[in-house]
């Protein structure tokens, strides 16, 4: 991509992905633009006011923001080709992109650190981004997840401008583009169902090794990724051999300590997934001659990512968690990760979608049949809608049939007030789902009602 200045309107910039990417530009000298349904519904949303803060422009998504000075129209893929802004910029002859191309197309211009998996992009490529920031290197950073120590008044703290020609991104295989990138390095993290099939998924992850010029870092543990190979290959463990091996783990509550080549490590974040996550980056540090010495000195400092095992309560009136958890293996994890912590947990989530409920139905079923202990509850919300056109040939109560049929305790609650009125029937709550914000303040509403009981 050219260095010279651009004028750009983003179309669907409330989303993450294209939020992030919005604002790395601005910080970066270029003009923006941008426009989304969720700022029409809600003209006092707090993304709004951080992205103002920035110097972006927020117009109605009306096409009325787009006119002939605009050098690109980049496009949310959630926003249709039938949309009032998609044609304004069509009829203006002003180039168009999704936001997936143009990311590909922008990484190009860097040595680029593609971050990819079924689960956890966002938890890794936020933690090396993080680390790598505090060792000097001034990475650049796009990401969907929020890190929360890049948070500020005029950033979400989802990407991160920095000085060196790294830059680090989360390439995700959800609507395939992720074959168009050609990275400097990669990270593969785990395969698993989720967007696609794992086979269709392991052909994408085999033609981006494919286009990886450098190092691979691979997880060794996930038997779905034996079907990938190729490439300059580094892989980390924590069960099976590999370059890189963690030993002597203790997992607790909300942190994780363990050893690599006899060198003591501190993760502040609980879990299996997150120590694997952890491993990945190390193990890219390592490979590019960082001592891990340097390494565990800045390790414990990383405080996360926003909607990831955030607590919002944990004293004597109970546990309250919100967490970003929405497919099968996720959800796996986190289930694994709390009952580590309580013996009667409430779950309650919301299905991100109808196409992803329909396709991931059994998995999903069969996820919360087998983790479901006899003291814990599971409450199903409607699945999520963000508008747009979509067939809603499957419910929440689909879901609920088939966990109850294994056993599981299961409900479906339409109204969130309904279970803000029944607080009192439990103490510990965790609540998960993946693109409705308002589920962490959700979240915080529980917490807040169970200090009052």
């Amino acid at each position: 991509m050219k260095n010279d200045k651009l004028k750009i309107f983003f179309s669907g910039i409330g989303g993450s992905g294209v939020s992030a990417i919005a604002g790395f530009m601005a910080d970066k000298g270029h003009i923006i633009a941008g426009s989304d349904r969720l700022f029409d519904k809600n003209p006092d949303h707090p993304l709004k006011k951080t992205l103002k803060l920035k110097g972006i422009n927020i117009f109605p998504q009306d096409g009325s923001g787009i006119d002939d000075t605009f050098d690109l129209a980049v496009f949310s893929t959630a926003v249709e080709h039938d949309q009032p802004e998609f044609l304004k910029a069509a009829s203006l002859g002003i180039p168009v992109k999704t936001r997936p191309e143009f990311l590909s197309e922008l990484s190009a211009s860097f040595k680029t650190i593609a971050v990819s998996g079924t689960s956890g992009k966002s938890t890794a490529s936020g933690l090396l981004a993080f680390l790598m920031k505090e060792l000097g290197i001034s990475p650049n950073f796009i990401g969907g997840g929020r890190v929360k120590q890049f948070k500020s008044s005029s950033s979400q703290g989802n990407y991160l401008t920095g000085e060196s020609q790294h830059l680090i991104i989360e390439a995700c295989e959800s609507d395939g583009t992720i074959v168009n990138y050609r990275p400097e390095h990669s990270i593969i993290l785990n395969l698993a169902l989720d967007h696609h099939t794992i086979d269709k998924t392991a052909s994408m992850f085999r033609e981006l090794i494919k286009n990886t010029a450098g190092k691979v870092i691979l997880n060794a543990d996930d038997e779905n990724l034996g079907m990938v190979t190729g490439g300059d290959v580094v892989t980390f463990s924590i069960e099976k051999q590999s370059a890189f091996r963690a030993h002597d783990i203790h997992y607790m509550p909300f942190n994780t300590d363990f050893s690599l080549n006899n060198i003591r490590f501190s993760l502040s974040l609980p879990g299996k997934h997150n120590l694997l996550n952890a491993l990945s980056c190390i193990a890219f540090l390592s490979e590019f001659e960082i001592p891990l010495e340097r390494i565990t000195e800045v390790l414990p400092e990383f405080a996360g990512i926003e909607r990831r095992f955030d607590i919002y309560l944990n004293n004597e009136h109970g546990l309250v968690i919100d967490d970003y958890a929405h497919n099968p293996h996720k959800i796996y994890s986190l289930m694994q990760t709390v009952q580590k912590i309580k013996e009667n947990i409430c779950y309650i989530f919301q299905p991100h979608g109808f196409a992803p409920t329909k396709m991931m139905r059994n998995e999903y079923i069969d996820v919360f049949a087998k983790n479901l202990r006899g003291s814990d509850h599971l409450m199903l919300l409607s699945i999520f809608y963000a508008g747009g056109t979509v067939s809603k040939e499957i419910s929440s109560h689909d879901l609920a049939d088939g966990i109850k049929a294994q056993g599981g305790s299961v409900e479906v609650v339409t109204k969130r007030g309904d279970i803000i009125k029944r607080l009192h029937e439990q103490k510990n709550y965790v609540i998960f789902g993946a693109r409705d914000e308002t589920l962490a303040d959700f979240a915080k509403d529980i917490a807040d009602k169970r200090k009052m009981l």
